[in-house]
Parts: C-alpha cells; sequence; structure tokens
C-alpha cells in the first residue's frame, strides 16, 4: 500500500486539504483525514495538490516525438508524458497516406496491449483524419485529403483505402474527426458509430444546418472547438453556434491563450458547463522543447515558438501545450475552480469515453493521479497505482 499524505485532494466540487489517500494496488482504497495503514509507504505531499490523472484524447507527439513519426514513436511520447501528469491519451494523426496510417495504427495497438513500465497508459486512436474541408484544413497536409469514396488530393490512394485501414483496427481506433458537410459523410458518420467509433466535426466548413443534420447522424464530438470551423454571429451560428447549443456534444477545447482567447474560452465553459467541456493540448513534438527549436509533424516540419508550433510561413500547426499547463491555465486564465480543472482535463474525457473508474477520485476507482504543485508542475505521477514519475528522479 501507498499512502499520500497531507496534500489538499481535489475532489468532484471540494477540494480537501490536509487529507490523505490509499493506493491498494491498481485502486484508489481510501481518503481519510488520518489513516492508519500498517506496513504502507508512506509519501508526503503537504502543501502539494493531488489530482486525477490527466487524459489527452488530442495529442500529436511531444518532446520531439510525432505519432506519424515512424517506428516506436507513439511508445517514446508515452514514455514523455507522465511528467506532464498525463496517465492516458488518445495518439492523433494528421491526414495521412495509407500506409502510414497503417503504421500508426500497429504502434497503438502494439502499446495497448504491452504498456511500457513508467508510461502512459494508450487509448485508442484520434484520427484527425483525411475526410476534412479544404478550406479549413489549416495545418493538415491538403495532398492526403479525400472524400469517403473519391480519391485524395494527390491522387495516390482513395477514401476508400482509408476506410478499409479503418475497418481492420476498428479496436484502436476510437475519434474519428471529419467535416460532415463532404459528399457522403453524413452515411460514414452512420457507418463509423455503428462500427463503435466517436465521431467528432473538426476542420469543417458547415454552417448550423448541417452540422445538426451530422449530430442527427451520430456526431456527439467537437474537434478543436472555435478552431478551423464556421465561426458563430447571431444571424449565423455555424459550427460554433451547433455545438454550444447542443447538450449531446462534447467540445474540445484548447486552454493556451493562443488557439482561443481566455474570454472566448470561458464563455465556451459557462455555455456547456465542464461536463461538456474537455480539455486538450493538441500538442505536438514541439511541446517541451525551447522556442526555436524545429520539429515535426506528419512529416513536415514545425518550430516551438512562444505562440504554439508553427510552419516556417507562420501558419499555426497545433500547440506546445501540455495537459498541466492546460490545468493551471483553466483556473488562473479562466478562472476556474481546481475542481472544474480536474474535471475538464480527466473525468469530462473519461466519460466521454466510456472509461469506467477513470477519472475520478473516489474509492475503488482505479488509482491514475498526479501530484502538482502551486505553479502546476507536477512532482509525481501514478497509474495504476504505480508511481511512474517523480520530479528530480533520473
Amino acid at each position: 500500500m501507498i499512502v499520500l499524505a497531507g496534500g489538499t485532494l481535489v475532489l468532484p466540487g471540494r477540494a480537501l486539504p490536509d487529507t490523505a489517500i490509499v493506493i491498494d494496488g491498481p485502486a484508489i482504497a481510501a481518503i481519510e483525514n488520518a489513516p492508519e495503514v500498517h506496513r504502507a509507504t508512506t509519501v508526503d505531499v503537504s502543501g502539494m495538490f493531488v489530482v486525477r490523472g490527466f487524459i489527452d484524447v488530442h495529442v500529436h507527439g511531444v518532446e520531439g516525438h510525432d505519432t506519424l513519426g515512424g517506428p516506436n514513436s507513439i511508445a517514446a511520447i508515452a514514455a514523455r508524458l507522465p511528467r506532464f501528469g498525463v496517465t492516458s491519451f488518445c495518439p492523433t494523426t494528421v491526414a495521412c497516406r495509407p500506409l502510414a496510417l497503417r503504421e500508426a495504427l500497429d504502434q497503438v495497438c502494439h502499446e495497448r496491449a504491452h504498456r511500457a513500465p513508467n508510461s502512459a497508459r494508450v487509448l485508442p486512436a484520434h484520427l484527425e483524419s483525411n475526410f476534412i474541408s479544404l478550406e479549413y484544413a489549416g495545418a493538415q497536409p491538403l495532398a492526403c485529403l479525400c472524400q469517403p469514396g473519391g480519391e485524395a488530393q494527390g491522387g495516390e490512394f482513395s477514401g476508400r483505402d482509408i476506410l478499409s485501414i479503418i475497418a481492420s483496427h476498428a479496436s484502436d481506433v476510437g475519434i474519428v474527426t471529419l467535416a460532415p458537410e463532404l459528399p457522403d459523410a453524413l452515411a460514414l458518420v452512420t457507418a463509423l458509430v455503428r462500427a463503435g467509433h466517436r465521431v467528432s466535426i473538426g476542420h469543417s466548413g458547415a454552417d448550423f444546418d448541417q452540422v445538426l443534420s451530422g449530430i442527427a447522424a451520430g456526431v456527439r464530438h467537437a474537434t478543436h472547438l472555435f478552431n478551423r470551423m464556421t465561426p458563430m454571429t447571431h444571424h449565423a451560428p455555424g459550427a460554433v453556434g451547433a455545438v454550444l447549443s447542443r447538450e449531446d456534444v462534447v467540445a474540445e477545447l484548447i486552454c493556451d491563450g493562443v488557439h482561443v482567447h481566455a474570454a472566448a474560452c470561458r464563455a465556451a465553459i459557462a455555455a456547456k458547463g465542464v461536463g461538456g467541456v474537455m480539455a486538450i493540448t493538441d500538442g505536438t513534438a514541439a511541446s517541451g522543447l525551447a522556442y526555436g527549436s524545429a520539429a515535426r509533424l506528419g512529416g513536415r516540419t514545425i518550430y516551438a515558438t512562444e505562440r504554439g508550433a508553427r510552419h516556417a510561413d507562420g501558419t499555426l500547426a497545433g500547440s506546445t501545450l501540455t495537459m498541466n499547463r492546460a490545468f493551471q491555465n483553466i483556473v488562473t486564465m479562466c478562472g476556474r475552480s481546481m475542481p472544474d480543472a480536474a474535471a475538464m482535463c480527466s473525468t469530462t474525457p473519461a466519460r466521454a469515453l466510456g472509461l469506467a473508474g477513470f477519472g475520478e477520485l473516489a474509492v475503488g476507482a482505479v488509482a491514475d493521479l498526479a501530484v502538482i504543485d502551486a505553479h502546476g508542475d507536477v512532482v509525481r505521477t501514478y497509474i495504476d497505482g504505480e508511481c511512474v514519475y517523480v520530479r528530480g528522479a533520473a
């Protein structure tokens, strides 16, 4: 057994100071003020905050490693994320060629079955897929975009080739982002939902009614709300307005102050509540690197800057955000409580993905925890009750 003693436990709706949490194997065994546990290892976390382990459903890479970076790239990402408090993540791919997609999903399959020591838990992948709008593609590789039944812009493969790979790796694909206004997209939404995938609207030029049609077909997720989708005005609510108006759609939000203004973050959280918004990083291989450092995103060079990851021409290409900073920004930039931040960084994504026992700080829940200091820096991370990261340790 392990006892984390003296810290402030960030529970749903409240924070309990000077409270201990008891870990027994992979589960939380008790939450008490003064536990008496024999033959337990006690860890003093006085002055620290104990929160649910962070779950990032949209992360492309970290510290020089990209999900499409070749053999063992996803294992390398999993090994580095615990230092940022991440205990589970969805490896996220940009639009890519069939071979690259197959290689990435093969890695996801392997890492899910064989979690390496001291590594974050790998969840089914998030495909920021080939089926998105050319006009709203942003930093996505345009040559790889295609319609469900048509050829890619570069003519090298078809949408059917991508769908064949998704079907052959069905259990390792969790979220599929697409633009519902594309030809045959609504039928694809229905088929993907029927196959057990979570479908998200993103990189889309859909108007309000087209998004509602997508929701009727089964869309229940919105990829990085506000970014690369039609904006909201009082006459034309657009994709943003559709997502904000529906309780059955959970929205991702990049809380870095770059992708979304702090006021817009606050408005989205106020509109949907913490149960309707999940914090993501949209982190790239530039995350965790010094400003000016070069990295790769889907085979293209990006640079770490003070305002996100960018291509050489200045195009925003994902973020350099990490989940512990997202947590801190929700508190400081958005003015929310620590319990709200913990919900957005852990509970809401766990519930959206149907992860029973995860994203909770409760007796019987999986002991995935992060211990953070007052500055939001991660001191310790536990996965399945095992300490996988200690700040300053080799």
